[in-house]
């Protein structure tokens, strides 16, 4: 593990994966989603297969890679801030009939004009270049490094937050959970990846790599915010007791129009992240 300043003046902390102690961490629900195996026969023949693969990239040395950074924090407004810079996040808009509030990421995180700080966390993970490039000469194993890449990048994200709340944020330290908990996301906290349901706008990757120093861990970014390597994550870590992962679901105009102030682009720019939120 290395920590290191970026020029946000945060510091960073970067931990180097061997695939052998990811191996314990991987999902393996999702890898059998991916080949659309529901049969126990199946699942146990394709898992007996992406194990070897495991173990020879493993002997050839493909490594792992997540950094991360936990500072002060406050939420203003829907936005949140860490080391003072600024996150905005989207709230649900759906009418809830059993009277439900409408849920925003920042409502976990204490409020500025509280006058104190809590803290919260920024963090990516990836793989090496090569398991997306290093074997286009095959079509099977191209796509099963690829798919064991993906579970690799994301055992990675469970690993390092298991680090991080008992280790170097430190605000479980005697939490003991076996990895079936991990995955029903039975610990403290939350983890939620950008891209994702309470997460959705890709766009906040072009502010998390500033923080993280995307490129000085191989990682770009596309004009749609997408990652590449593709078997890469980023999100967010927050740490209040009661916090729980949901879906923002469809917004309106009104709340595009407000959240593209807040990120500092066009209501029209912002519309291309969003899509798939926006009210028809």
């Amino acid at each position: 593990m290395v920590a290191d300043n970026c020029s946000c003046d945060f510091v960073r902390h970067k931990i180097i994966y061997g695939i052998d102690e990811l191996v314990p961490y991987i999902n393996w629900a999702y890898f059998y989603f991916a080949w659309q195996l529901r049969d126990s026969v199946g699942q146990a023949r394709i898992r007996s297969e992406a194990e070897n693969v495991l173990v020879m990239i493993a002997g050839r040395g493909y490594r792992v890679h997540a950094v991360f950074v936990v500072a002060d924090a406050n939420s203003d407004g829907d936005d949140i801030l860490i080391g003072g810079i600024r996150l905005p996040m989207l709230r649900q808009q759906k009418v809830a009939e059993d009277g439900a509030p409408n849920l925003c990421l920042a409502d976990y995180v204490r409020p500025l004009s509280s006058g104190m700080s809590d803290r919260a966390g920024v963090f990516a993970t990836t793989v090496d270049i090569g398991l997306e490039t290093d074997f286009a000469g095959d079509d099977y194993m191209k796509m099963m490094v690829q798919l064991l890449a993906d579970r690799l990048a994301e055992a990675a994200a469970e690993r390092m937050h298991e680090q991080v709340r008992k280790v170097f944020w430190g605000y479980v330290p005697d939490e003991h959970l076996t990895v079936d908990d991990l995955h029903h996301e039975r610990f403290t906290g939350i983890r939620p990846a950008i891209g994702y349901p309470s997460l959705p706008d890709a766009s906040l990757n072009f502010i998390i790599a500033d923080i993280l120093c995307f490129d000085e861990l191989g990682i770009r970014i596309t004009e749609s915010g997408a990652m590449k390597p593709h078997a890469s994550v980023s999100g967010l870590m927050i740490a209040h007791p009661k916090a729980r992962y949901f879906s923002v679901g469809q917004i309106g105009e009104d709340q595009l129009a407000d959240y593209a102030y807040r990120r500092g682009m066009s209501v029209e720019m912002m519309r291309r992240f969003l899509t798939s939120n926006l009210r028809l």
